[in-house]
């Protein structure tokens, strides 16, 4: 049963406005703020934490495909980053929380966080469209001080996330080194006792998730996780094993230092993408991206390893991908395909220590099934020491 009764839908009432001229009526359960953003669905049943604390949804409305959210609440322990980045969150029906872990309601931790969201919309019919017309940009009001028609005038006028660079605004503004028991979450699914840190990796954040923290450490992997912008001379006087490239949100081409830095590193240090990881690995060998219609957001997605057959179930979160015919003349093979559009998924260096892939191998929660991905990059870099 929903912790708002109908007197407090009345006193909430609110709205999404989109680009296209349409509104989606409901209620606030979230911040008393109006915010601008682009419009995604993701189609998990579970793992609304996790999503809203992954720095790769900053300036997007997450709109949840499943229709019921927070009957697990909210823990410290299962938040993704420092903090949460997303625009706002759009459910069709707000839970009570029933369960041990939590700290404290959904509703309670969208406030916390000045995340403003609607309930008790039709999250279906806005996927429907959304998988039509594409990424729709749009106003979330929930203050009541905008007017429908101002505010779909705002969403057309929004610059939106195309050429945006917002890598720079999730990421951390210091070098550190990552320790699980520095962070109250970060000790999560550890299993266990940790083996030595033999191997050093340095990880660029462009809106790194904690669990490929966790996962890299769960390797045996010392971790020093430096801001996107770091240039790849102080990269490579950190003297590292491995170099990582994090996940991150908008456009991939907007972040030409990145490029620019993953360009200077090949060669000289093993390499691992994940996500934009990927994206920027793939424009640095002469690759090109272009804006999906809808993207990919969900832990659903199959992707198939072209050099094996074998085929994983992975949780996705990207608006861009690698264009196909673009790796073709670059030093590029592509690895992996997504099964559902034939899109890029993976792909590593012919000749050089690199490979990359656009799904989420740490995800929590997610599949399990490209876990193994981190102990590919682990002998990769084994292999390139001995060599």
């Amino acid at each position: 049963m929903s912790n708002w009764n109908w007197k407090q839908q009345r006193e909430k009432r609110a709205f999404l406005a989109l680009e296209d001229g349409s509104i989606f009526r409901g209620y606030s359960v979230g911040a008393p703020v109006d915010k601008l953003g682009e419009t995604v669905f993701n189609t998990g049943m579970a793992g609304y934490q996790e999503i809203l604390s992954d720095p790769s949804y900053a300036g997007q409305f997450i709109n949840m495909t499943y229709t019921e959210m927070g009957s697990y609440g909210t823990s410290a322990w299962d938040m993704e980053a420092r903090g949460t980045f997303c625009n706002g969150f759009l459910i069709h029906n707000l839970n009570d929380a029933s369960n041990w872990r939590d700290d404290q309601g959904l509703s309670a931790f969208l406030v916390k966080n000045g995340i403003p969201a609607l309930a008790g919309i039709d999250t279906r019919a806005i996927t429907l469209k959304l998988r039509t017309q594409g990424a729709l940009k749009g106003y979330l009001s929930v203050s009541g001080t905008v007017s429908e028609d101002e505010a779909v005038k705002r969403a057309k006028g929004w610059e939106g996330l195309v050429g945006q660079d917002y890598a720079a605004k999730v990421s951390t503004d210091k070098v550190y080194e990552w320790d699980p028991d520095d962070s109250h979450s970060g000790s999560w699914g550890t299993g266990g006792e940790l083996p030595a840190k033999d191997l050093h990796v340095v990880a660029y954040d462009f809106g790194i998730k904690w669990n490929i923290l966790r996962s890299l450490r769960r390797h045996g992997m010392k971790v020093t996780v430096v801001p996107a912008k770091t240039p790849a001379k102080d990269v490579l006087a950190l003297n590292p094993d491995g170099v990582f490239l994090s996940n991150g949100p908008a456009d991939p081409e907007a972040v030409t230092y990145a490029i620019e830095a993953g360009r200077e590193l090949l060669g000289k240090k093993p390499i691992m993408g994940i996500c934009l990881g990927h994206q920027l690995l793939g424009l640095a060998c002469g690759a090109k991206t272009y804006k999906m219609k809808f993207g990919h957001h969900g832990c659903n997605h199959p992707v198939q390893d072209l050099e094996t057959g074998r085929i994983e179930i992975t949780s996705q979160n990207h608006n861009f991908a690698i264009d196909e015919k673009s790796t073709q003349g670059t030093d590029l093979i592509v690895t992996h395909m997504n099964l559902n559009d034939n899109t890029v998924a993976g792909i590593r260096h012919k000749t050089l220590p690199m490979f990359a892939v656009q799904y989420h191998p740490e995800a929590a929660p997610g599949p399990h099934d490209p876990f193994y991905l981190f102990q590919r990059f682990r002998d990769m870099i084994l292999a390139s020491k001995k060599a």
